[in-house]
């Protein structure tokens, strides 16, 4: 369902605004679940004794609302309200357009702090209505500016009320049965306005278990694909690999070697490989990918690495053409920055076969690209080629071996259902000569000494990183907190330094204009909301600083912790926290192996932070936790088999329509 205008509540303006979270269509709208319940729960005045104890109370207006104005344009309303607890004075600052619905009589609800000794409370928020004996249960959704709660709200109910009966259901009425399952309007509803925890616990187990009943029949669909259409480039070669790995000016580790076997006998298969690279930060998985395209290259057949942005796929083509400097392989760059006067050479050398690895980003598999015979394609930092993307090397005759890398250390148990549709191999044992980050935790008050370890790197004419702390609920603070760092950096260094900063809304041209004079040493400090280049390597930056580490997961800060440590010098991360979240973070300092660091962000935050700083779109779930929803993954991998197998089924309107979603994505 599209069409957000239809919506009663949404007009141009709101509908912009929509778009900017991400809601496109009636179904996302709907779909925009609360991140959060805040529970309202009268409070009896006569018992609160701390006067920074939240309160929430209800009763009537019972008097005419004043109008205090200040200069600067701020403003305070006053009111009495009638409560169960007495008559109290009600101060709240900014809402002077409340006024006006609050006639005496309203029945309202006062969310702030009370102040016995001058019977006041100072409101924070105040909502319509009156509490019962039962908890009420109030819906919080992620917004942005100018998009307020309540206009959010009304969008959503309103969809509800009009097209909630449209909304396509995606479980099979036989498990809608089997289960016992509400129906997905009532579901969509009691989410939105839980009534109690028994009815949100029940809607939400049911919209969990549609969710990764999806995920799942997708995961099978693909891998039943794969077997059905598995004709391969069957490579045969007389040329030997491994005289070319002993020239190479490091050794490889065992793990390297035994990936390579994998990846060599899925090569010399007949078979289509589908493999999926798993490695900690810092392992060598590159190396083992530019190994790959060199034995494809041995073969006779061209490679493709696709990297998710520029600056990254400009640092795998500088890679590979050191690495392959003394072999007769043509190595190419193409990306959108690429002038369409220099690419034109470029599609000639591919379709003619001159090129035999072409390193890039999607510029690999535009319409105008023709290969002479890819045989190979790579992809890099959790960029999973999609199904519409390899159709498009399908169209053109091409069934290249597919070669997915990822950064992101995942517990096998998981990793195997989650990516069930791929071959998986991991990399653990990190090459030798590299020294593992020494990791730090320090709170507020120990922040002389953070300066101190700053300056010894700066003066050594090493690099540092700087983490401002990640708040997602509202962005312009978010940006506020990277330049109020900027300011706090250069009063502590003076000008001595360079000192810059990068964030998600500059423009790419821009960003990669930073990162470039970074990566050249031009630039001291790079402070940023997150490291948004995660691949880039910036081998003489040593340290990183992350100012409110708590506010991230393990497995983040270890992403973001492997941007440094990309030489034979010592490296250090730092991490700025609140004393009483310490005891999480120093499971930092005692390790850097990435999958033991997994595990245990899984037991203590479930798969929301798993994937890194937002990184996989294909890992998003709305309302599923794949550590506490473990168990409903696995059931609806059963029942997904199941469906997909029974052939009684294959003329199911919602089979049908799932498959046709996968083959469009």
């Amino acid at each position: 369902m599209s069409n957000l205008s239809k919506v009663k509540g949404v007009g141009p303006k709101t509908e912009l605004l929509l778009n900017k979270i991400g809601i496109n269509t009636i179904d996302d709208l709907v779909t925009h679940y609360p991140y959060r319940y805040d529970v309202l729960r009268r409070t009896d005045l006569k018992m609160v004794k701390d006067a920074d104890e939240k309160i929430v109370v209800d009763g009537k207006v019972e008097s005419i609302p004043l109008v205090i104005r200040f200069r600067g344009g701020t403003n305070k309303l006053n009111f009495r309200l009638s409560t169960q607890s007495g008559m109290v004075g009600v101060s709240i600052f900014g809402r002077a357009f409340l006024k006006q619905n609050l006639p005496i009589g309203e029945k309202i609800i006062v969310i702030g702090k009370y102040d016995s000794s001058k019977n006041i409370i100072n409101a924070s928020d105040i909502k319509f209505g009156s509490l019962t004996n039962q908890d009420r249960i109030e819906s919080v959704y992620h917004s942005t500016s100018g998009l307020s709660q309540k206009v959010l709200i009304g969008a959503i109910n309103n969809a509800l009320m009009t097209y909630g009966n449209s909304i396509s259901d995606n479980i099979p009425h036989y498990l809608l049965d089997k289960y016992n399952f509400l129906n997905k309007k009532t579901a969509l509803n009691i989410v939105h306005n839980p009534p109690s925890y028994e009815k949100l616990k029940e809607a939400s187990l049911r919209l969990k278990y549609e969710e990764l009943f999806e995920f799942m029949f997708k995961i099978n669909y693909l891998r039943s694909a794969n077997k059905m259409d598995n004709a391969g480039v069957e490579r045969k070669t007389d040329k030997n690999l491994d005289e070319f790995i002993k020239t190479l000016p490091f050794e490889l580790t065992n793990d390297q070697k035994h990936v390579l076997d994998e990846i060599i006998d899925d090569l010399s298969s007949s078979q289509r490989m589908n493999r999926l690279l798993q490695g900690d930060v810092g392992s060598g998985k590159t190396i083992v990918a530019i190994l790959a395209m060199y034995y494809n290259y041995l073969c006779g057949y061209q490679s493709a690495l696709m990297a998710p942005t520029e600056i990254l796929a400009v640092q795998h083509y500088n890679n590979i053409k050191e690495l392959l400097k003394d072999t007769p392989v043509v190595v190419e760059l193409l990306t959108g920055a690429v002038t369409k006067k220099d690419k034109m050479p470029i599609y000639n050398d591919l379709k003619n076969g001159t090129i035999n690895i072409i390193v890039g980003t999607h510029a690999l598999i535009q319409e105008e690209v023709e290969y002479h015979n890819l045989g190979l394609v790579v992809t890099d930092e959790q960029h999973r080629f999609g199904v519409n993307q390899r159709s498009n090397l399908k169209n053109k005759g091409i069934k290249p071996d597919v070669l997915y890398m990822s950064a992101t250390p995942i517990p096998r148990t998981y990793a195997l259902t989650i990516y069930g549709d791929m071959d998986v191999s991991i990399i653990k044992e990190m090459p030798k000569g590299r020294l593992p980050v020494i990791t730090k935790v320090f709170n507020n008050k120990e922040m002389k000494e953070v300066y101190k370890l700053m300056e010894e790197e700066l003066s050594s004419n090493h690099q540092i990183y700087v983490i401002a702390p990640l708040i997602e609920e509202n962005e312009e603070l978010d940006l506020t907190n990277v330049y109020t760092l900027r300011d706090k950096m250069n009063l502590i260094f003076g000008n001595r330094y360079r000192i810059d900063i990068v964030h998600g809304k500059m423009k790419p041209k821009e960003k990669d204009l930073i990162m470039g004079e970074f990566k050249q040493n031009v630039v001291n400090i790079l402070i940023s909301t997150t490291v948004i280049e995660v691949g880039v390597d910036v081998s003489n930056a040593t340290m990183m600083v992350i100012f409110d580490a708590n506010r991230f997961g393990l497995s983040t800060l270890h992403q973001l912790r492997g941007r440094v440590g990309r030489s034979s010098l010592q490296s250090k991360c730092l991490l700025i926290s609140d004393k009483d979240d310490e005891k999480r973070l120093k499971i930092m300092e005692s390790t850097n192996d990435g999958f033991e660091i997994s595990e245990e962000d899984f037991k203590l935050r479930g798969s929301g932070d798993l994937f890194g700083t937002k990184q996989s779109g294909d890992m998003t779930f709305k309302m599923a936790n794949l550590r506490n929803d473990y168990k409903i993954l696995l059931q609806a991998k059963v029942d997904s088999q199941d469906y997909l197998k029974n052939k009684d089924y294959d003329n199911d309107e919602l089979k049908r329509r799932l498959i046709s979603s996968i083959e469009s994505d």
